[in-house]
């Protein structure tokens, strides 16, 4: 895997891009509250706009993908990513930052990532073999778990320095990196995917075309499902994760801090095992057991109420990292296995608007119910709901066995 030239630049380009929106994520709400005394409404409101282009854009930017020259179409999201974040530490420094120029940089930001995200998918496949796809998407996961580890962290130390708006500078400077690791791709990437396969003319058959292997692949629709589930549970367990925390179970801070630093060492667990796990237990098997996994840990974190709340915490938090990778990197690697390869971007869009729009619902959902009936019967209804999503998986029995043989079908051999 290290001699494999394509992906060592698109690990190196996740590490750096990955690092920079952290820091981005940390430091444009501080921006907001220190420049235009951003309140819950406004910082609410500026995390949103980070979401919601990538939800109602995400159909088009699928019909986009499949029919893009995929490297160009990269190296050009990337690069535009520098205007759209370095206008703010500009308009800063020249003291004419607006709440419309914030709303407008971060909707940007938010739909050329969406954008990246879904080329990514779709262009792993294209650069890898069937065979090495799994560890493949786990060393992609591992490369934006590193930055979800140390972008906060270089995060936090710019803006005690300096103010946050240069900090917002880190970003621009990994992006103009990007996309010069994006041009070194190979040239095959920028023959559009559609030339290969039977492409519809116009973008609403190229919807429907879409929205019909969705609808034809059983497995396609039960990731959907158990997502939407697992994001809806997690997004209103999340939301309520830290006031749950201070104020029912009264951790000091040190303590938090630790529960939180377990779920990356349990995603990064993850990361190493799963090419293991998944072999072992075979693909469709893998996706089952960890989505369930995943969706019944989250019953530690109102179990945690009933005593012993750090280590139970804490226990969450490795299971959950675990759980919750392996399944991330099976489901996408399965996903890129049985899909067309004209068609893997607006599949992979929808999908990803399906994980994008369910999290800050859940997360809404829960807050409101939280303030009428309590945190802790909420957050069991979340964990049920999570469960729910995820043993979807498991009907039809016969999936099993689709993806299996989808992974032998397209399994090419190494060369030596």
């Amino acid at each position: 895997m290290r001699r494999h030239r394509p992906l060592l630049l698109l690990v190196t380009e996740q590490t750096t891009s990955s690092v920079g929106r952290q820091v981005t994520a940390l430091a444009l709400p501080l921006l907001a509250i220190a420049h235009l005394h951003a309140g819950p409404l406004g910082a609410s409101a500026l995390m949103a706009m980070t979401y919601l282009p990538g939800v109602l854009l995400s159909p088009l930017i699928g019909v986009a993908v499949d029919r893009a020259r995929l490297r160009r179409m990269l190296v050009s999201v990337s690069w535009l990513q520098v205007p759209a974040i370095g206008s703010v530490p500009l308009a800063a420094a020249l003291d004419g930052l607006t709440w419309p120029h914030l709303f407008a940089a971060a909707a940007a930001s938010g739909a050329l990532n969406s954008a990246q995200g879904v080329a990514l998918q779709s262009c792993l496949p294209r650069v890898v073999p069937p065979d090495r796809l799994l560890p493949a998407n786990s060393s992609l996961t591992g490369a934006r778990t590193i930055g979800l580890i140390g972008g906060p962290a270089l995060g936090g130390i710019l803006i005690g320095l300096i103010d946050p708006a240069p900090a917002l500078l880190v970003e621009c400077a990994a992006y103009l990196v990007g996309g010069a690791l994006f041009l070194a791709l190979p040239a095959a990437l920028n023959r559009s995917a559609q030339e290969a396969g039977s492409g519809a003319r116009s973008r609403l058959d190229a919807l429907r075309e879409g929205l019909a292997v969705i609808r034809r692949e059983t497995l396609l629709r039960r990731q959907a499902l158990a997502a939407a589930g697992l994001n809806l549970g997690g997004g209103a367990g999340g939301g309520l994760f830290v006031l749950y925390a201070d104020r029912e179970l009264q951790l000091p801070p040190w303590q938090l801090g630790t529960v939180y630093a377990a779920y990356a060492v349990g995603m990064g667990t993850g990361v190493l095992v799963a090419t293991s796990v998944t072999r072992a237990l075979g693909m469709a098997r893998a996706i089952r057991l960890c989505a369930v996994g995943a969706g019944a840990a989250l019953f530690l974190i109102p179990a945690a109420s009933l005593g012993l709340s750090f280590a139970v915490l804490v226990l969450y938090q490795l299971l959950f990292g675990l759980m919750a990778t392996i399944w991330s990197i099976a489901m996408t690697t399965g996903r890129q296995l049985v899909t067309p390869a004209h068609l893997l971007g607006r599949v992979n869009a929808f999908l990803q608007a399906v994980l994008t729009a369910t999290l800050p619902v859940g997360a809404f959902v829960g807050g409101w119910l939280a303030s009428r009936v309590g945190i802790v019967p909420v957050l069991v209804g979340a964990a049920a709901v999570a469960l729910a999503g995820a043993s979807s998986l498991w009907f039809p029995r016969d999936m099993l066995a689709e993806i299996e043989r989808a992974a032998e079908r397209k399994t090419v051999p190494e060369t030596p």
